[in-house]
């Protein structure tokens, strides 16, 4: 068992098969999106190589079902995600290209009428509201629960304004037209593997969408990747590989405020309803904690935020 990642319908595992070859093992419950194997075994196929291509079953399947599982094994590649191995400069630039080459890759129509279209869903913020009341309202006896209520109702004007500017942009952003690309839509620093050799690995396509660009932009520069770097450091490393590019400021704002609502929604569903989880809890309230130190993703959004108002125009150049 490898205890890597915040999804809790995932658990993952090094696999050892007869010949002694090692694979890496997903095993998800619940909700399973036939899109998560199937779009990194395209863009593999297309010469996409930061791709870890999911390896077939014996009927040619891209996962097995396992009662209420899904079984799905890749190459295991020996490494350590970009917060326990931040990305040096070269790195950066290779990320940058590679997010570059899959936003301008042409999908069939077969994959795209599969794929899942940005639409600037609600959920997110109806269940951060949800967690105020019930934070609000309820008596936590479990100590990592009363800590974490306690947090959200001495934050409670602070999430009350990120809900507000979210919902705010994305009603703007749902008034116009824009260009859809396809979007990881999770590119923090725990999906970036750095192999042993070096090489960048682009991993956990769990939740691919057709979307702005700025969906996947939104992490370089947004507080994603520990405080190695500043957000200026990390952007102009990061477009150097990417290249120069029309941003929409409204889009960046959405997408890193919307992120900061969905982690807040996660960590409280995680403490709040229910008391498992183990030693994942004091992670989860370290996690939403984290959003609000100083030098932290929602201050940072704040001032790309408070920069979009005063520059008003549909994007600027990168």
């Amino acid at each position: 068992f490898l205890p890597l990642g915040a999804d809790l319908n995932t658990a993952v595992y090094r696999g050892l098969g007869a010949d002694g070859a090692r694979y890496f093992v997903k095993l998800r419950f619940g909700d399973f999106d036939p899109m998560s194997v199937a779009l990194p075994k395209y863009l593999s196929e297309r010469g996409v190589g930061e791709i870890i291509a999911p390896l077939a079953t014996r009927a040619g399947k891209l996962w097995a079902d396992l009662g209420a599982f899904r079984v799905i094994v890749y190459p295991f590649v020996e490494g350590d995600n970009a917060y326990a191995r931040p990305l040096s400069d070269a790195q950066w630039v290779a990320f940058g290209a590679a997010l570059r080459r899959i936003h301008a890759v042409t999908l069939p129509e077969a994959l795209v009428q599969r794929l899942q279209m940005e639409h600037y869903d609600p959920q997110w913020r109806a269940r951060v509201r949800a967690s105020l009341r019930r934070a609000e309202a309820e008596t936590f006896e479990e100590p990592v629960a009363a800590q974490l209520a306690a947090v959200v109702r001495d934050k409670r004007g602070a999430i009350l304004d990120l809900v507000a500017r979210t919902e705010a942009l994305a009603a703007r952003l749902q008034a116009r037209p824009s260009v859809r690309v396809l979007c990881h839509a999770d590119l923090h620093a725990g999906n970036l593997l750095i192999g042993a050799d070096g090489a960048l690995h682009i991993v956990d396509w769990d939740a691919p969408i057709l979307a702005p660009k700025e969906r996947d932009l939104m992490y370089a520069g947004g507080g994603q990747f520990g405080n190695v770097r500043g957000p200026a450091e990390e952007e102009a490393l990061f477009y150097a590989g990417y290249g120069q590019v029309e941003i929409d400021l409204d889009a960046l704002a959405y997408y890193r405020y919307e992120r900061i609502v969905q982690d807040i929604a996660v960590e409280c569903d995680q403490v709040l309803l229910t008391d498992a989880g183990g030693d994942d809890r004091p992670q989860a309230l370290r996690w939403l904690l984290s959003n609000f130190a100083p030098g932290g993703a929602l201050e940072i959004a704040h001032r790309q935020y408070e920069s979009g108002k005063r520059h008003p125009r549909p994007g600027v150049r990168r």
